[in-house]
């Protein structure tokens, strides 16, 4: 039902989670990232509990690996979850309960981890992973390269409906979270085209907030 990465961008520190999934609005309950901290997904029979769970292990100093190993201990039916966790080190961590969905599985490389479950096939998400180190760019490229990757090897076993992207930088919120909560096209497509839009002007939204008086107008009906 849902196929995911987590990220790190060992050059920027960024972190970074895109998700897609056949139920709608996938990234409302899913995707979850802090600043400085970590990114996790919490997925499949999803608990969204468990992703600032894991943020918070994390913020108090534990790894990707001891934060799920917590998360396992403390989380409720945590047979039926998977859930996908990539450490300010880059270190990553994926629990996949024994009652997630049809075909499962999950991949992890150095500042990336994959999941997935009701998959066409068992490869997907290793290609999720190899897609994302394979890429270059900003972490928003890779990420979307990435899915991009999944969705080629077969993706989810029938057809995905809705997808997020969600970034975090140095600032407390989010400095990209895109979202299509439903759509009978590609939602991964759809992601895309609006990262495509949003990204050259990612820099200018968080200058406004940090200090307006510096900020680049875009011509939009009274913005000066």
């Amino acid at each position: 039902m849902t196929f995911s990465l987590v990220a790190r961008c060992a050059e920027t520190g960024m972190f970074g989670v895109a998700i897609s999934s056949s139920s709608p609005a996938v990234a409302a309950r899913c995707s979850f990232a802090r600043a400085g901290v970590g990114a996790v997904a919490s997925q499949n029979v999803t608990d969204p509990s468990l992703g600032p769970m894991a943020l918070d292990l994390m913020e108090q100093g534990m790894t990707a690996a001891e934060a799920v190993e917590q998360v396992r201990a403390q989380g409720k039916f945590i047979e039926y979850r998977q859930v996908l966790v990539v450490d300010m080190l880059g270190g990553t961590a994926i629990h996949s309960g024994p009652n997630s969905l049809g075909i499962w599985t999950q991949a992890e490389g150095r500042d990336v981890a994959s999941g997935g479950n009701l998959l066409a096939n068992d490869g997907v998400c290793q290609a999720i992973a190899d897609g994302f180190q394979a890429a270059e760019g900003h972490l928003g490229d890779r990420l979307i390269a990435a899915m991009r990757a999944g969705l080629a090897a077969g993706g989810e076993a029938g057809p995905v409906h809705s997808a997020g992207l969600k970034i975090v930088d140095k600032v407390s919120w989010p400095v990209a979270d895109l979202r299509c909560d439903w759509s009978e096209d590609c939602p991964i497509e759809n992601i895309a085209a609006a990262w495509d839009i949003y990204k050259p002007q990612l820099d200018a939204y968080v200058q406004r907030a940090l200090d307006p008086r510096a900020a680049p107008s875009y011509g939009v009906p009274g913005d000066e």
